[in-house]
C-alpha cells in the first residue's frame, strides 16, 4: 500500500509540473509523427522503415546477448545510415521540399480530400467511357491517384488540369490522338496528366496474354496506392487493379462499384479513421485539468527573484 501511495504521489507530482507549452510541443510532435508516418504508409518508403526498424531491433538483441561480431557490422551500418536515407528517400524529400516550398507545410501534412460529389461525377464520367470504347475496342489506362502522389508519373506525359468528362476521355484515347498510348492520372477528381509513362510490372506470373497497357497498370499499383482502370484494345475487356491486384472482365455496373468502393468508401474510412485519433486525444487532453496545465513548475515557485 506504501508503494501505491509512493507512486501515485510521483505521478501526481510530474503532472503538476506539467505545463500548456508542453501540452501543445507533445501536440505538435504526435500530428508531424503521425502524418509522416501516414505518407510513408501507403508507399514504398513504409517497406523501407520497417526494414530499419528491423535493423534496429537487431542492434537491440546484439547488445543483450553479447552478439560482438553482428553488434560491430549494425553499428558500422548505421554510421553511414544517414546518407544511405538520403538516397533511399531521395524522391520522396524532393517532393517533401517541393510541397512545402509551394503550398506551405500545414498542405503539405494536411492534404485536403476531395469532395465526394466531384470523385463520385469523375467516376460516372469513366465509366460511360470506358463503356463506349470498351464496344469500339479502344485501349485506354486511367489511374486514379490516393495518397501517393504522382507527380513524377505526370512529368513524363503532358500536364492537364480538366474536369473528367467521358468525351475528353474518349478524345484522349482515340487511336489516332498523340496521347492515346499513354496513360491518364486523375487528382482530386481533376485530369492533372494524359500521355503519362507508367512503371511496367516486374510480376513473372503475370499472364503472357496481357499486353504493355495491363502491365503497366500493374507497375504503378505495385509501387503506389493508386488505381487503375483499363481497357483492352484487343479484347475491349474492362478490367480494375489494385495493390497490383487485377480484376479482369468488368461490367460497367461492376466497374462502378469497385471504383466507388476504392476510392470513396475507403476514403471515408480513413477520415474516419483519423478523427477517431484525434477524439481520443482530445478525451486524454481533457483528463489533465485546467488548474494542474496552468500550474507553475516547481522548481520554477520556488525561486522568486
Amino acid at each position: 500500500m506504501e508503494v501505491l501511495l509512493r507512486v501515485t504521489q510521483q505521478v501526481l507530482g510530474f503532472i503538476q509540473t506539467v505545463r500548456v507549452t508542453d501540452i501543445i510541443d507533445i501536440i505538435i510532435i504526435a500530428y508531424l509523427v503521425y502524418r509522416l508516418l501516414q505518407l510513408a504508409r501507403h508507399s514504398n518508403a513504409g517497406q523501407v522503415m520497417k526494414g530499419i526498424a528491423l535493423l534496429f531491433v537487431l542492434l537491440w538483441a546484439a547488445g543483450v546477448f553479447n552478439l560482438h561480431v553482428l553488434g560491430y557490422i549494425l553499428n558500422a551500418a548505421l554510421e553511414l545510415g544517414f546518407l544511405a536515407l538520403i538516397v533511399v528517400f531521395q524522391p520522396e524529400i524532393r517532393h517533401f521540399l517541393e510541397q512545402m516550398g509551394t503550398r506551405g507545410l500545414p498542405t503539405v501534412f494536411g492534404r485536403g480530400k476531395p469532395h465526394p460529389d466531384e470523385m463520385e461525377a469523375a467516376i460516372n464520367e469513366l465509366v460511360e467511357a470506358y463503356t463506349s470504347m470498351s464496344k469500339d475496342k479502344i485501349g485506354a489506362l486511367t489511374v486514379f491517384e490516393r495518397n501517393s502522389i504522382l507527380n513524377d508519373f505526370v512529368k513524363s506525359g503532358t500536364a492537364l488540369d480538366a474536369e473528367v468528362s467521358s468525351e475528353l476521355l474518349k478524345n484522349i484515347f482515340w487511336p489516332k490522338a498523340p496521347l492515346h498510348d499513354g496513360a491518364v492520372i486523375i487528382r482530386d477528381g481533376r485530369i492533372i496528366g494524359a500521355g503519362c509513362v507508367l512503371p511496367l510490372s516486374s510480376n513473372t506470373s503475370i499472364s503472357r496474354d496481357l499486353g504493355t497497357r495491363h502491365r503497366a497498370g500493374i507497375g504503378v499499383t505495385e509501387h503506389t496506392d493508386a488505381v487503375a482502370a483499363i481497357c483492352s484494345e484487343e479484347t475491349g475487356s474492362i478490367s480494375v487493379v489494385s495493390g497490383g491486384r487485377l480484376r479482369r472482365h468488368l461490367a460497367p455496373e461492376t466497374l462502378r462499384r469497385v471504383l466507388r468502393n476504392e476510392l470513396l468508401l475507403n476514403q471515408q474510412e480513413d477520415n474516419q479513421g483519423g478523427s477517431s485519433h484525434w477524439s481520443g486525444l482530445l478525451r486524454l487532453l481533457n483528463s489533465v485539468s485546467v488548474r494542474t496545465m496552468f500550474r507553475p513548475r516547481k522548481e520554477e515557485s520556488d525561486h522568486v527573484e
